[in-house]
């Protein structure tokens, strides 16, 4: 399925970033209400055991470690396969899990390859074209809002850059 070119995807249903009512124990930042199925692809495999059968919250602060929690229990980022996209030393700082597409990809092919729409960078980057965002992005969630987000950062850039040399 390719969430570039059609809405069907059913990863795509729910927004983004939803916060929930509780709070990360260490931090205190409300956080992302994120399934089991997913927190049990995202772990490291020598944590799988403890993951358990609840749901957990991903923890939004960009300066927290934490990663996952669920009451006391808690899966800092460096036990976690992939680097979660908002916090702030991400490397790499993907926007599109699947694909393996990074903010700098999107800025590449705005910039350097000359992509004007979202569907010009999709096709040029490889992003939203595998869809399955429930096991490969730590949110469970689907990545078109934060590739857009990218997208329009890079158009922006670009124009600053032209209004600049004019």
């Amino acid at each position: 399925m390719d969430c570039c070119t059609t809405s069907s995807c059913s990863c795509c249903e729910s927004s983004y970033i939803k916060a929930s009512s509780q709070t990360c124990p260490i931090c205190k930042h409300q956080g992302m209400l994120v399934k089991n199925f997913t927190v049990k692809h995202i772990v490291l495999d020598e944590y799988l055991s403890q993951v358990g059968s609840n749901d957990y919250f991903l923890c939004t602060n960009p300066e927290c470690d934490v990663g996952y929690y669920q009451g006391e229990k808690l899966f800092y980022k460096q036990q976690l396969k992939v680097p979660i996209w908002l916090k702030k030393d991400a490397n790499p700082k993907y926007v599109c899990y699947c694909g393996k597409v990074t903010e700098d990809d999107i800025m590449e092919a705005v910039l350097k390859k000359g992509a004007k729409t979202l569907s010009e960078v999709c096709k040029i980057t490889g992003a939203m074209k595998d869809c399955k965002c429930e096991i490969n992005n730590p949110t469970g969630k689907c990545c078109a809002d934060i590739v857009k987000e990218a997208f329009e950062k890079a158009v922006k850039i670009r124009k600053e850059t032209r209004d600049c040399l004019n």
